[in-house]
């Protein structure tokens, strides 16, 4: 424990009241009595400029500056490409967030729709800097929590960061998709990092009527993900809905690799050429996003940029070896299609569709889970329902 910032967990716990996030007593007292700045050891790394990151460690910079980092209302990266962490280099440097200490107010929101009881065990999937862990351990006592963290060095450094604010839980190295039989079952599942799906090892894991809360990705995109819920029942399946817009990183090793080489090289030869009924700019936005995912799984969004400053936007499915190109052409967009499967066909389907639906918010999206399949709906019409069978 630190008292020294009591009032910084005091002010946190009434900005994220007065936010709507923070409702039960108990979360209030599990917010003010855990400490954000142990989590964040050995530092951070803080946007700077050209896209590069500002290490920033706790050892090297003012307690009173290092305090307001950590009580700031926003996401600090812990670490960069899947090993860098901010006190191994002194430069800002490039790379890619592969940990994070995710913004108080997503963390909290999401423990509170756990909706748990006293006595309920918890499953965490993703430790990532243990501040989440700490305050399920805190609420629910220490040993009814379980968390999983795939990499070593992050749990370890989580595992360090738990103990240090008193408590004493299960904390795991492992890949959190399999989730932790020996435990089992659970009263609620929580992951805080994006999934294509839900996997059934969680679900098996799970007791009949607990819930699992998760990020779902179904197409892997950095955005146009949605939070589910989802409850179990006594059939080994699970129903709930996306219950808002959510945005984590992604599972490791569900993680895609962004699309390299030449884009015209890969578009050269398409099998159709049309005018789109849609504007694909249209996947900039969040919920058409989703639906994307949902109507090509596989999909990915690529942006590009000609010699001449015009503007170009790509679908790619690799493993499908199919493409849908765009041009904009004045009055609208041209799109050529290439590959066994016409990706955008089925995209602009499910656009359509939506907007014939009057445009509902991604809050309207059901979600069943099987063994072998998730499907996902809006309202009662066929043209709004897709399914994902595992094969």
């Amino acid at each position: 424990m630190t008292p020294e910032t009591a009032p910084e967990r005091r002010a946190l716990a009434d900005r994220l009241q007065e936010a709507g996030v923070l409702v039960h007593p108990k979360w209030r007292a599990a917010v003010e009595a855990v400490p954000r700045e142990p989590f964040l050891q050995p530092g951070v790394f803080l946007p700077a400029d050209g896209g590069r990151w500002r290490p920033v460690t706790a050892l090297g910079t003012d307690p009173g500056e290092w305090t307001k980092i950590a009580y700031r209302d926003e996401s600090l990266v812990t670490q960069l490409d899947g090993h860098l962490t901010a006190d191994q280099t002194a430069e800002p440097v490039p790379g890619v967030p592969t940990s994070s200490s995710t913004t108080p107010v997503t963390v909290v929101g999401m423990i509170e729709t756990l909706d748990v009881e006293d006595g309920h065990t918890a499953l965490e999937i993703g430790t990532g800097t243990g501040y989440s862990t700490a305050l399920m351990c805190h609420r629910l006592g220490e040993d009814n929590v379980t968390t999983v963290e795939v990499d070593p060095g992050v749990a370890a450094r989580a595992d360090a960061a738990v103990e240090a604010a008193g408590y004493s839980t299960w904390t795991l190295t492992g890949d959190g998709l399999l989730g932790h039989p020996r435990r089992a079952p659970y009263d609620r599942v929580i992951a805080t990092c994006a999934v294509r799906r839900i996997p059934h090892t969680w679900v098996r894991q799970t007791e009949p009527g607990g819930v699992i809360l998760t990020t779902l990705a179904p197409g892997s995109w950095a955005y146009g993900t949605g939070l589910a819920k989802v409850t179990v029942n006594e059939a080994g399946t699970a129903e709930g809905l996306i219950i808002g817009e959510s945005s984590f990183m992604q599972a490791r090793s569900q993680a895609t690799a962004a699309l390299a080489g030449d884009l015209s090289a890969r578009t050269a030869y398409a099998d159709s050429e049309r005018a789109a009924k849609v504007s694909p700019t249209l996947l900039e936005e969040w919920m058409p996003a989703f639906l994307a995912q949902l109507a090509a799984p596989g999909a990915q969004l690529v942006r590009a940029t000609r010699s001449d400053g015009s503007r170009q936007l790509f679908v790619f499915d690799a493993d499908r070896e199919s493409f849908a190109a765009f041009t904009e052409n004045g009055s609208g967009w041209t799109v050529r299609q290439g590959g066994p499967v016409a990706l955008w066909d089925d995209i602009e389907q499910a656009l359509i569709a939506w907007q014939d639906a009057g445009r509902p918010d991604i809050s309207t999206v059901r979600l069943r889970v099987t063994p072998r399949s998730h499907t996902y709906w809006i309202g009662d019409g066929p043209t709004l329902r897709w399914e994902h069978r595992l094969v």
